[in-house]
């Protein structure tokens, strides 16, 4: 009998194929989110299961599904997979840690850019049948000659790293663990310590993962200390930022603009998450740009997510190494 393998969420046709030569699959091709306990129910008896990034996989989870042998994850950051208990279970979690890397770092530069040229308000005067030619209008900022700061320098932070190595600014980052000195110099990076990243800098893009350190990394405190004016780009995770506090930011004058792919509502691991975006984050259309988490939404790349995740579990199921297998 082949092992049943559930999948969480819609993937592409290629993805069901691969799994559907060697297990019998339970799919979700409807493009929405299953309640837990619709996943619970069909996961019961499964051998394999394919999550993204809404799905949160406990103890409680693990327990109700006492079959489960291996967990693909369609994702490079796992918070909402405890990784720990899956160990304890004997059920081996894999991510997908690379595929991810490139198309994050090329949003993140266009949220930067769209945000601080103002994209989003010149898209709206032409449609709304305001442009009768040029104007001295929606002046913005630049990045030649100015200093963006990148805050976390983990794979995705070095990809942004590369990506502006073309706008002729200064680029310098905030990281626990130093780059070695030919790789920041390779990226044409310069090392500073947080408080004094974000007093220098004009821009910042975050990229850190959500841990207890990072949790509301950005807080009032640090915003307090941004350089006047500053723009700052979020996509890391959302509880990275306390987003009250970004707005009282916005408010006050203290930061110009900000944009962000992630929020802190979709970090399921946290018991205490806010129910949606925070309202006075959404009341500055004219200093904030927001995209539903398209980090990875790159056609291609999000099929070969799904499938590097299909094989990690059909490895698994087959007793082999298990590509991206998370070891704690």
């Amino acid at each position: 009998m082949q092992p049943k393998v559930v999948i969480t969420h819609w993937v592409h046709p290629e993805v069901l194929d691969r799994l559907a030569a060697h297990c019998r699959v339970v799919p979700n091709q409807s493009r929405a989110t299953l309640p837990r306990q619709e996943v619970l129910r069909r996961a019961a008896d499964a051998a394999g299961l394919l999550v993204f990034m809404p799905d949160r996989v406990d103890a409680d989870f693990l327990r109700a599904c006492p079959r489960l042998k291996v967990i693909g994850a369609a994702l490079k950051g796992y918070d909402n997979l405890d990784a720990a208990a899956c160990a304890a279970a004997g059920v081996t979690l894999a991510i997908v840690p690379d595929l991810l890397t490139a198309p994050t770092a090329e949003l993140a530069v266009a949220l930067l850019l769209a945000l601080i040229r103002k994209v989003k308000e010149g898209d709206a005067l032409v449609r709304a049948g305001g442009f009768a030619g040029w104007r001295p209008i929606l002046y913005g900022a630049g990045l030649a000659g100015s200093r963006i700061g990148l805050v976390g320098m983990g794979d995705i932070g070095q990809a942004i790293a590369r990506r502006l190595a073309g706008f002729e600014a200064h680029l310098c980052y905030a990281d626990p663990r130093p780059l070695p000195p030919e790789r920041e110099a390779a990226l044409g990076l310069t090392r500073r310590g947080l408080p004094e990243l974000v007093a220098e800098c004009d821009h910042l893009l975050v990229s850190v993962p959500l841990t207890p350190t990072t949790h509301h990394l950005f807080d009032a405190a640090l915003l307090a200390q941004l350089k006047p004016g500053a723009y700052l780009v979020n996509i890391g995770r959302g509880s990275v930022l306390d987003e009250a506090a970004v707005a009282a930011a916005l408010k006050s004058g203290q930061l110009a603009g900000f944009a962000a792919d992630v929020f802190a509502f979709e970090d399921w691991a946290l018991p205490d998450r806010p129910a949606a975006i925070h309202p006075e984050l959404l009341a500055f259309p004219e200093q904030t740009l927001f995209t539903p988490h398209l980090g990875s939404a790159v056609d291609a790349v999000r099929r070969d997510i799904a499938l590097a995740a299909a094989g990690s579990i059909l490895a698994g199921l087959e007793g082999k190494p298990v590509p991206g297998a998370v070891l704690r």
